[in-house]
């Protein structure tokens, strides 16, 4: 009986996920899987004016999957649940190597509306008044973070865990005893590890309020993902010895931490993160109605997709010049490819 039952679950998944990745090009709807970091509800008219520019442009439905952690994320682009993602570049990374016809399509440009500036950052902050034992003259050292709690987005995150597990091998590899030290090492503390422990936010949000809460003594998480909840109120803007306060407006799950202050000890650009497209399911015609609208002055002047300083809106891209989307290609990502090598 329970061998029968075994292969009638089994037989029932494998229906499930062959209705669900059965959408074809010549579909009628379009389905948009996002990250945690842009599935709360402060993001849902961001979420919405997005795909109604993507309606307006292919005349397809679009539904938006919002997730809560970064591998259904990149399941559902890779398995052909979802038609188009946006993620960070080890997402998109990790999908393509699930699915080699998932490609990117457009990253937000820097303000210089070029690929030359199109970075976010990947920051390393601790609790305001922790701050000093991180301080070296008028810089700062991250030698102290061993041994402390310490708190990444997912390993599937480009700013929350790539970029600064990277980082952090890089330096102390070259030091006593931490010579053999591999990014593997940092993915749980405790037992002679090089954290005494590691915890996991799921999203950058949950990154930061792991830190705000007092469970990690310092913990990674990337600008722009934080800062419709936090403002600057010291230092220079994505530079270590910033301090940032979360708003007394500030939605979940920040809400609970209003006016609390952290402080930054480093902070690593990051190549700026792709909507991309499973090939499989969507045609070249569609993909070019996509590439055009999403390339388009009037995406570019929508201040609901990139968002002026000030204007109250709680939006996914920021306007501070002149940001717009472009077209990039699979190559564009080997930076964060090579941080593996």
């Amino acid at each position: 009986m329970k061998k029968l039952l075994s292969i009638i679950l089994a037989l029932v998944i494998v229906t499930i996920f062959a209705g669900c990745s059965s959408n074809s090009a010549g579909s009628d709807t379009l389905t948009i899987a996002w990250l945690p970091n842009e599935s709360g509800a402060d993001l849902g008219e961001a979420r919405d004016e997005i795909g109604k520019v993507i309606e307006e442009a292919t005349g397809k439905q679009v539904k938006h999957q919002t997730t809560t952690d970064y591998i259904i994320t990149i399941e559902a682009i890779a398995n052909g649940n979802a038609d188009l993602a946006f993620f960070g570049p080890q997402g998109y990374i990790e999908a393509h190597d699930k699915n080699e016809k998932v490609l990117p399509l457009v990253v937000p440009s820097g303000s210089s509306g070029t690929l030359d500036d199109a970075v976010y950052y990947s920051w390393l902050a601790v609790k305001k008044g922790n701050e000093d034992e991180y301080k070296d003259g008028d810089g700062f050292k991250i030698d102290p973070i061993a041994g402390k709690k310490m708190s990444f987005v997912s390993t599937s995150s480009t700013s929350g865990f790539k970029v600064p597990s990277s980082g952090i091998v890089g330096y102390f590899s070259k030091m006593d005893p931490y010579k053999e030290l591999k990014a593997d090492d940092l993915l749980e503390g405790g037992n002679g590890k090089f954290f005494s422990e590691v915890l996991y936010g799921n999203s950058h949000q949950g990154s930061a309020v792991n830190l705000l809460n007092g469970k990690a003594d310092v913990a990674a998480f990337c600008d722009s993902c934080v800062n419709n909840y936090v403002e600057r109120v010291d230092g220079e803007e994505n530079r270590a010895g910033a301090v940032y306060k979360v708003k007394d407006d500030a939605e979940e799950p920040f809400n609970a931490f209003k006016g609390e202050e952290f402080e930054l000890i480093s902070v690593t650009p990051v190549l700026n993160s792709p909507f991309v497209v499973n090939t499989d399911n969507v045609d070249q015609a569609t993909v070019d109605k996509l590439l055009a609208a999403l390339t388009s002055d009037e995406v570019t002047n929508n201040p609901k997709v990139f968002v002026p300083k000030d204007s109250g809106f709680s939006g996914i891209f920021a306007k501070s010049g002149d940001e717009k989307l472009l077209p990039v290609d699979d190559a564009w990502f080997n930076p964060i490819r090579e941080l593996s090598n």
